[in-house]
């Protein structure tokens, strides 16, 4: 645990008291403040109150009154569509906000640090798609060498619920735009953003909103080193206001698909090959095609975006290849998951949006897809000119009639996951792939999208052990 620091006696108040909530209110304890706490369901609470936690509806006259900061939880809207009612009341009663990733930047630091030989580092990823698995790639990487390394954030545990870091170790964090808006300290070493697409457009109030929620991590954390995917026009705007010139090489500008140029330093994936440039020069290269737990264009980028944290960890290019060939991937993440009579099965359940799920079907020839769930903000307009390798299309989700209708690709409407994978494996071919990449949000059908790839996991054994 990393105990909050600077809130010695004083009262703050936690809203929302999931994994990061219960966390938050234990760290504060260990610094020495008083956790008021609040969440609308009655079961949070009483585990709050099994711990000791004192729970006050903040809403109520004088909830704030004696109360230095709110702590939100990233789940719970702080402005748009509108903000939360407890959110709004601290508002209105000056009380500043702020959420553990706030917490974490301006408590992280200790005295021991003083004593440590190599400075402990955190690196920050943000972005649309490719968190998870950069953080994961960059983690194994890391505990591959021996570095210790701690995975935190939307991955792994708490920021605040993660040991002090000790000598030389690094703690790796994904960064949703939700927790990246409120934080009121952002101050990471390293830096990251992989790319950006439309998600989440009813929280920031559009497109613009979104990419000034990722933003604020380089803008207002002023890394030592900002690695920026540059694929869309974002991002070359963001390593563009980052950049002091064509050759600082506190900016490393990653893409997929495209050669990078310039005096800078450029990492960039074509054709299965990654390539490091500095000064122009080629100073590194690695082979990925071989590499089963990054498969695609949309991984390579991933790859990219790691390899140059662990080179501006001083990791050697060899090294950090070495210990790519062992990654294994994460579930629920282009995980395949059985192979059989020449067909590939393959759970991509966290392509949630139109721009992670194209990039799944990018990464795959012969494909038979199963797709649909709670359709996102854009509709499926993105997936154009994306599905050219899906042999045919099996809709799951409520609504499935109508998300069948918006493809350009033969559909069959099946509802459910065990219809859509009974269906999908008697049309299966050898040389092909069954992949679930939704392309929406599970919500209609699942409490989150790990469960609905368990359920096409399950789905899937259940039909080759039969």
């Amino acid at each position: 645990m990393i105990p909050v620091k600077g809130v010695e006696g004083q009262k703050l108040a936690v809203l929302g008291l999931g994994r990061s909530g219960l966390a938050t209110a234990r760290a504060l304890r260990e610094g020495g403040a008083e956790a008021i706490c609040w969440d609308d369901n009655p079961a949070a609470r009483a585990v709050a109150e099994e711990e000791g936690f004192a729970c006050r509806e903040l809403t109520k006259q004088g909830g704030f009154d004696d109360i230095a900061s709110l702590i939100v939880s990233p789940g719970i809207p702080h402005l748009y569509p509108k903000p939360n009612p407890v959110v709004l009341a601290a508002l209105r009663a000056g009380v500043p906000v702020d959420n553990d990733i706030g917490l974490f930047f301006r408590s992280v630091a200790s005295g021991e640090w003083d004593e440590f030989v190599t400075l402990p580092k955190v690196v920050a990823i943000t972005g649309s798609n490719g968190k998870s698995t950069t953080v994961a790639l960059l983690h194994h990487i890391l505990e591959h060498v021996g570095r210790d390394s701690q995975m935190a954030g939307n991955i792994g545990r708490g920021v605040l619920d993660i040991d002090p870091p000790g000598d030389g170790g690094v703690v790796v964090l994904e960064l949703s735009s939700y927790q990246t808006d409120l934080a009121r300290a952002l101050t990471p070493d390293v830096a990251i953003f992989t790319n950006l697409s439309p998600d989440h457009l009813d929280r920031h109030a559009g497109m613009g909103g979104y990419f000034a929620a990722k933003r604020r991590l380089f803008a207002e954390g002023g890394p030592d080193r900002a690695i920026i995917g540059v694929d869309e026009d974002e991002g070359l705007f963001l390593a563009g206001q980052m950049s002091e010139g064509n050759g600082d090489d506190r900016v490393i500008r990653v893409s997929s698909g495209q050669k990078l140029t310039g005096a800078g330093w450029n990492v960039f994936a074509r054709k299965g090959f990654l390539s490091e440039y500095r000064k122009g020069r080629q100073v590194g290269s690695i082979d990925l095609r071989e590499i089963k737990g990054l498969p695609g264009a949309h991984n390579h980028q991933n790859a990219c975006a790691a390899y140059a944290a662990a080179r501006c960890l001083g990791l050697a290019p060899r090294v950090i290849e070495t210990a790519m060939m062992s990654y294994p991937g994460l579930p629920h993440r282009s995980q395949r998951i059985a192979e059989a009579g020449g067909v590939a099965y393959v759970n991509d359940s966290k392509a949630t949006n139109v721009d992670s799920a194209a990039k799944a079907l990018s990464a795959f020839k012969k494909i038979r897809w199963i797709c649909g769930g709670l359709e996102k903000d854009g509709g499926l307009e993105g997936l154009k000119g994306a599905t050219g390798a899906v042999l045919k299309a099996y809709v799951i989700g409520r609504e499935a009639a109508e998300f069948a209708m918006q493809l350009d690709v033969e559909a069959e409407v099946c509802t459910t996951m065990a219809a859509a994978v009974q269906r999908a494996m008697a049309e299966a071919q050898e040389g092909e792939t069954v992949l679930l990449a939704p392309a929406a949000a599970s919500f209609d059908q699942y409490d989150s999208f790990e469960k609905r790839g368990e359920d096409f996991i399950a789905e899937v054994q259940a039909g080759l052990n039969g």
